[in-house]
């Protein structure tokens, strides 16, 4: 277990930080905001989760691993972004495994720290979310978990995939991948289809809300 949650930690934090890379690359930060963002995408749902569970100090900063894995993720974007720039929004794309990768291995670390199964899926949906809303926040942009686009919801679903494996005492490897690829799969469904909660409106503005969030949405589609 100790093994698998290292792996998805690492995998996770690699794929959230070419997602903040990306993201800064496109908003034309310098080298050193580029790294900043890497790292940032890349643990701050981690250290989130671990300070919660007091897993203390967080494994992204007692383990030179975690910022290895974030600069490697960073220089390789900043130098060579043609090769990420094309896959069709990389930004969403990586978003998205990291997305699942986290919030797997959140679940997985908080049921091992003796969580009770209903709070191991909410942290490992907050694992999730964390590194995502860092970059947005770090950018200036609303982030994405709080606009319609299905976001935390789908770290959930794969949260509780891990919860209700665990309660059968299903074998945790085949658990945790299925987990991450029902989130990840949610996640593009939601992209690609526009599935969205329900938005909230503002009647005194001339373009509603929900009207401007629709574009917003469609100009990130693939």
């Amino acid at each position: 277990m100790a093994t698998l949650l290292l792996v998805l930690d690492l995998t996770g934090t690699f794929v959230f930080a070419l997602s903040g890379a990306m993201a800064g690359i496109k908003r034309r930060v310098d080298l050193f905001g580029v790294l900043v963002l890497s790292f940032a995408a890349g643990n701050a749902g981690g250290i989130a989760r671990d300070l919660l569970i007091d897993a203390t100090p967080p494994a992204a900063i007692s383990n030179w691993y975690y910022l290895a894995v974030s600069l490697l993720a960073g220089i390789v974007t900043f130098w060579r972004p043609s090769i990420i720039d094309r896959l069709r929004n990389p930004v969403l794309l990586f978003d998205a495994a990291g997305l699942g990768l986290f919030a797997v291995a959140g679940t997985q670390k908080a049921l091992v720290f003796g969580l009770n199964p209903a709070m191991a899926a909410v942290l490992g949906m907050l694992t999730g979310i964390g590194g995502g809303m860092s970059r947005d926040v770090l950018l200036t942009e609303v982030p994405t978990v709080l606009r319609s686009d299905i976001y935390a919801v789908a770290a959930l679903a794969g949260a509780v995939v891990v919860v209700i494996g665990s309660a059968f005492q299903l074998p945790a490897t085949a658990v945790t991948i299925a987990g991450a690829v029902l989130c990840f799969g949610l996640r593009l469904m939601a992209i690609r289809w526009g599935w969205h909660l329900p938005i909230a409106s503002d009647t005194g503005q001339p373009e509603s809300h929900a009207s401007k969030e629709k574009k917003d949405d469609d100009a990130t589609k693939p």
